[in-house]
């Protein structure tokens, strides 16, 4: 395993400062963005959502892809989802990550009857 995680850049400093490897709950993440106090609570962005499957596989409505998760940060590393990153900010929520580092505003939601 050492090996691997070496060859994949994530040696025992690199994986240590960034967390443990591990994987998300499978089930359905419905993306969305705050909505207002004239309107409903999230909007939902069409198109948006995963499903996370077995390991760290996802897959959308335009095909599949893997991810990695160290601590609390996933990266999507192929398929259709490719680069972005999201921060775990609780147990079925995920926040995305801009292209600058900082929080965005789009927020992930394992739905209630997921795996």
């Amino acid at each position: 395993m050492t090996a691997f995680l070496i060859a994949i850049g994530l040696g025992t400093g690199a994986s240590a400062a960034m967390g443990p490897l591990a994987t998300l709950p499978h089930g359905e993440y419905v993306c969305s963005l705050p909505g207002d106090a004239g309107g409903s609570a999230w909007e939902v962005l069409p198109g948006k959502g995963f499903t996370i499957e077995n390991a760290s596989t996802y897959r959308t409505e335009a095909g599949a892809g893997v991810y990695l998760m160290t601590g609390n940060r996933v990266v999507f590393t192929r398929g259709p989802m490719k680069g972005m990153q999201f921060d775990r900010i609780g147990n079925s929520t995920l926040q995305w990550i801009d292209e600058a580092g900082k929080p965005g505003r789009v927020r992930c939601t394992r739905g209630s009857g997921a795996g």
